[in-house]
């Protein structure tokens, strides 16, 4: 008879099990559907034109990337800072293949050319003993029924590893601002796709111009026997043949040009058009630079008057471009240790080592230091420091 009371509708009803969740979660999450989220151009084809065939968009990943992964780092909590601890042992060697260096510059340029950056724990005993960045191009989020991932997939060719987030953070992905999507960051590379397509369409413009004696150097006009205009399909054939042969190319720039009866030559210069090229694919550089947020000067763009001198130039790059990609992805870092460690602690940039920020550093130690409103303890703050313990603050 329950059987029958169940489809009736009489049975008692069950306690439904409460979990905490986002009200938002199912809705919202789910826009991702586990898809790759890159437009056609993939992570793979960006990569391929805007960084290895691309000399300004491998500059602007190489200097963020490597002035990113060279600043001096500090480890602290509110009451000291560390000198000494398993987190930097662990960061300046994180695995067998790469030092401290290497390891950070290998994350943020994940993060510059994809907007993603995944790091991998390896534990022993529940403690991280090794710290691999993983390519971001391989990676897929699988989200769960409420739309927060619960897994990662790392695919290559026909094989792949899940790495399950249920009851453990094995992998920490960091990923920049995307307004159109939940799983996955938008790269500077995506934003600058167009100006790296411009720039490359110049380059490939630039090189056809030097195999054709790198001007366009004229036109052959032929006068056949009484105003006819047309060559035979053999004498077109041929006239091409020995032009290509002799006369195009850098090995036969200067060849004299011996023509026969009924051709004449009329050379050709550049057109407006022509000449307003080279500005084009200076423009694109440019737009390529500002989508990664290195100003034009350091890069020897012409035409940049931004900055006043180089040094404003270089400090601007560092307080609007290197300090908050490091921020972000070493705050990200800190709470994903200490999730794993148990321990909190904050991992930062040591802002009084920049050389860059050198002039910044004595305006302000001199400002706090002629604050004479403030206690010691106060000023600590203020400069980044840890407050003085309690039995140090009051003598």
């Amino acid at each position: 008879m329950a059987v029958f009371d169940l489809f009736r509708g009489r049975a008692e009803p069950q306690p439904v099990p409460e979990t905490k969740a986002s009200a938002t979660g199912p809705v919202v999450h789910w826009s991702g559907g586990g898809r790759i989220a890159w437009t056609p151009r993939d992570t793979v084809s960006l990569t391929r034109a805007g960084f290895v065939g691309n000399p300004v968009g491998f500059r602007v990943v190489k200097v963020i990337a490597e002035a990113a992964a060279s600043l001096p780092l500090i480890l602290q909590d509110s009451a000291a800072r560390y000198s000494e601890h398993p987190w930097l042992a662990l960061l300046n060697r994180p695995n067998g293949a790469q030092v401290r260096s290497e390891f950070l510059e290998t994350l943020y340029g994940q993060m510059l050319l994809s907007g993603n950056g995944y790091i991998e724990a390896v534990e022993a005993e529940g403690v991280p003993v090794e710290l691999h960045v993983l390519r971001s191009d391989r990676m897929h989020v699988v989200p769960g029924p409420d739309g927060w991932p619960v897994a990662y997939d790392y695919v290559v060719g026909a094989k792949k590893h899940r790495f399950d987030m249920v009851g453990g953070q094995p992998v920490c992905h960091i990923r920049s601002f995307h307004p159109q999507d939940d799983h996955y960051g938008l790269s500077p590379l995506e934003a600058s796709g167009t100006a790296i397509d411009v720039h490359n369409s110049a380059a490939r413009w630039s090189k056809a111009l030097l195999d054709n004696a790198a001007r366009p150097s004229g036109a052959i006009v032929y006068s056949g026997a009484e105003g006819q205009g047309t060559m035979s399909a053999d004498q077109y054939d041929r006239l091409v043949s020995e032009m290509e042969a002799h006369h195009t190319g850098a090995r036969n720039a200067g060849r004299p040009m011996l023509l026969e009866g009924g051709l004449d030559w009329k050379p050709m210069g550049f057109s407006p058009s022509d000449m307003e090229f080279q500005k084009t694919k200076e423009a694109a550089a440019r737009d390529i630079a500002i989508a990664f947020g290195v100003p034009p000067m350091l890069l020897g763009i012409p035409g940049d008057a931004t900055y006043a001198n180089y040094q404003e130039a270089h400090r601007a790059f560092y307080r609007l471009t290197v300090l908050p990609l490091a921020g972000k992805v070493l705050g990200a870092l800190s709470n994903w240790l200490s999730e794993l460690s148990g321990e909190a602690l904050v991992l930062g940039p040591d802002l009084d080592q920049i050389p860059a920020l050198a002039e910044e550093r004595e305006a302000r130690w001199r400002r706090v230091a002629n604050a004479d409103f403030l206690t010691d303890a106060e000023k600590r703050v203020a400069l980044g420091f840890p407050a003085m313990p309690e039995e140090n603050a009051d003598a």
